[in-house]
This record gives structure tokens, sequence and C-alpha cells, in this order.
């Protein structure tokens, strides 16, 4: 395994159907325009209730990337 240089950024996913799928559109997105995506921690949960359900998850993730090497 090589010596590798990482990088992170800090998103906000939601979804009205789970914790799952706000963490996988907030990763998903990113993959659009970072490369080398690793790894993802998961730093804060939130949700709104209304009239008394779960209506819509926000998670806060710490994703890591590798930097390109030259």
């Amino acid at each position: 395994m090589s010596n590798h240089v990482y990088k992170t950024i800090e998103l906000v996913g939601s979804s009205t159907r789970s914790m799952e799928d706000a963490i996988q559109r907030a990763i998903g997105k990113a993959a659009e325009t970072v490369r080398n995506l690793r790894w993802f921690e998961v730093m804060d949960t939130r949700g709104h209730i209304e009239q008394g359900r779960v209506a819509h998850w926000q998670v806060t993730l710490k994703i890591g990337f590798t930097l390109e090497e030259e």
C-alpha cells in the first residue's frame, strides 16, 4: 500500500425516505465532481417531524478523498 494524502469535505445530504438515502444522495452528488472518493463519516443526523412522524432526514457527512499525485 502506498502513502496517500487525503483531503476532506463536509456535505449535508437530505431525503424524505431514510438516513441511508440521504447518505447515498450526498455521496452520489459528490462523485459527479470529485475524484478518488475513499471514505465517509457520519457527523450529525437531524430530522423534521410532521404530524408525529419523520418527514425529512438530513445527514452531515465528512467525505475523504485522495489527492492525485503528479
